[in-house]
């Protein structure tokens, strides 16, 4: 159970850290409940979308829901995207690549990125309202557990003490993979049309493109390039849905 707290406490900005206090050495546990946190940010964002849709233009509505989700993480898995993407734009060796990643400022690369990423994402609120609902809420924890699967595939880029969170998380035992599947397929299994299942392979594929990226670039991962995955795969899974819709 301290690990599972850990994650809640590592992964969001809710106040799960007065519960109790973990050891250090369970956050080196967190990723493989990252696809249980996304039913907490997950089904937030769905719940305020929902709640907010009946009120408002659906347009309005998903603006709600993104910033809604940005405050529960911190704009934690945004912050990644931004430096992962200063990094690989303006890196060409691994260490330049690593040391701009490592750089707080942010840079041209992440600035575009991040109002691309935000601009597609937005296209999303044409969709109906209890479709967009699933989405956001099966979106979020699958492609959680296909970007933790980093920690799997790949070793840490840095040394431990030169990671910006002090901390190299452990690779998964097969009992701790089993539980990061499972809560990261039983929603798309019990609420994602059958029609919208082959969405669930763009993450997998986003998520073998970076992974051969990073190996290639980086020969390793980050914890900046976990948050990229992340919100890559997700991506690639709305615009999949997104496609599967119109066509159907």
């Amino acid at each position: 159970m301290n690990n599972v707290l850990a994650a809640f406490i590592f992964l969001t900005r809710l106040p799960f850290w007065k519960i109790k206090e973990v050891p250090a050495e369970c956050f080196k546990h967190v990723v493989p409940y990252w696809s249980l946190v996304g039913w907490l940010t997950g089904g937030v964002m769905a719940g305020v979308l929902w709640l907010t849709g009946q009120v408002m233009p659906l347009s309005f509505a998903w603006i709600f829901a993104i910033i809604a989700r940005l405050l529960i993480t911190g704009c934690l898995h945004e912050d990644g995207l931004a430096d992962f993407l200063d990094g690989f734009g303006g890196g060409t060796t691994r260490e330049r690549t690593l040391a701009i990643m490592k750089d707080s400022h942010i840079g041209s690369y992440g600035v575009i990125g991040l109002i691309f990423y935000f601009l597609l994402l937005f296209q999303l609120h044409t969709l109906p309202l209890i479709e967009l609902c699933i989405l956001v809420f099966c979106g979020d924890c699958w492609s959680k557990f296909c970007a933790s699967q980093l920690v799997n595939y790949l070793p840490y880029a840095r040394k431990e003490e030169d990671s910006k969170a002090k901390v190299v998380y452990n690779r998964m035992s097969w009992g701790e993979l089993s539980i990061a599947f499972i809560c990261g397929a039983i929603p798309f299994i019990a609420f994602l049309p059958i029609r919208l299942w082959p969405a669930t392979l763009f993450p997998l594929l986003t998520f073998v493109l970076l992974c051969l990226l990073m190996k290639r670039r980086l020969q390793g991962y980050t914890g900046d390039c976990c948050g990229a995955t992340f919100l890559l795969c997700e991506l690639s899974f709305y615009l999949g849905c997104f496609g599967l819709s119109i066509r159907y």
